[in-house]
């Protein structure tokens, strides 16, 4: 099982990509958002893989996170979502977009990436919804999106850093910590879930304790 690989961006596709490790390119398909944040030709980069085996093929498919990597297997898990529908969601909304729009049952927002219809959108809600929670706690538990790029050693003499990637990894942290938080209070693991999912929608630059507090706010009785 190939779970993560190092190299030097050889190629950029549509949306595939060639990682030169060592001198063995590897095509692995990315969506639209990790391409973007991929560097240029030429620079060193680090994805997180996902094997797909089939008895006539075998692809790899690219994460900048663990966290992505966790919701894309999820994903292919609910009953018409493959490969191609679960990248297209990632693409669309990113691991945490994915993780608000099914813990607040927003159908619509799935539905909005490509190639995903109505009934695709409400059964991923409802095969994933009660799974939400702890897939948000166990993105707090994940290595930051900056443990992923790593030195590689290029072909130049002089050796350049790959591009920063955007720190989803901290914001799930927060979530997650928040959601713990407001669990050990007393309240449900699914309102709770909802609430920080709601304040991190709306202030996504919240740490943990402004998620708390906000959060305890919209779960106070009206």
């Amino acid at each position: 099982m190939i779970g993560k690989l190092s190299g030097i961006v050889d190629w950029k596709g549509l949306d595939q990509v060639l990682l030169d490790v060592r001198g063995v390119g590897y095509i692995v398909h990315v969506n639209d958002r990790t391409l973007a944040t991929l560097p240029p030709v030429g620079e060193a980069a680090a994805l997180y893989t996902d094997l797909l085996v089939r008895e006539d093929l075998l692809q790899l498919f690219g994460f900048l996170t663990l966290f992505d990597r966790e919701w894309h297997k999820l994903l292919m898990t609910v009953q018409g979502v493959g490969a191609k529908a679960s990248m297209s969601i990632l693409g669309a909304l990113g691991a945490e977009g994915v993780a608000r729009a099914i813990a607040l049952g927003d159908a619509r927002s799935i539905q909005a990436a490509q190639g995903v219809g109505p009934k695709l959108a409400q059964r991923v809600i409802l095969e994933l919804k009660s799974k939400a929670p702890a897939m948000m706690t166990l993105g707090g538990t994940m290595p930051p999106a900056a443990v992923v790029s790593e030195v590689i050693e290029a072909p130049a003499p002089k050796r350049r850093a790959p591009a920063p990637v955007p720190s989803v990894s901290n914001r799930a942290a927060f979530s997650a910590d928040a959601l713990s938080a407001l669990v050990n209070l007393g309240y449900a693991q699914g309102e709770a879930a909802q609430a920080v999912m709601t304040v991190s929608a709306e202030t996504p630059e919240a740490d943990t304790a402004t998620l708390i507090r906000a959060a305890l706010k919209l779960l106070a009785p009206k």
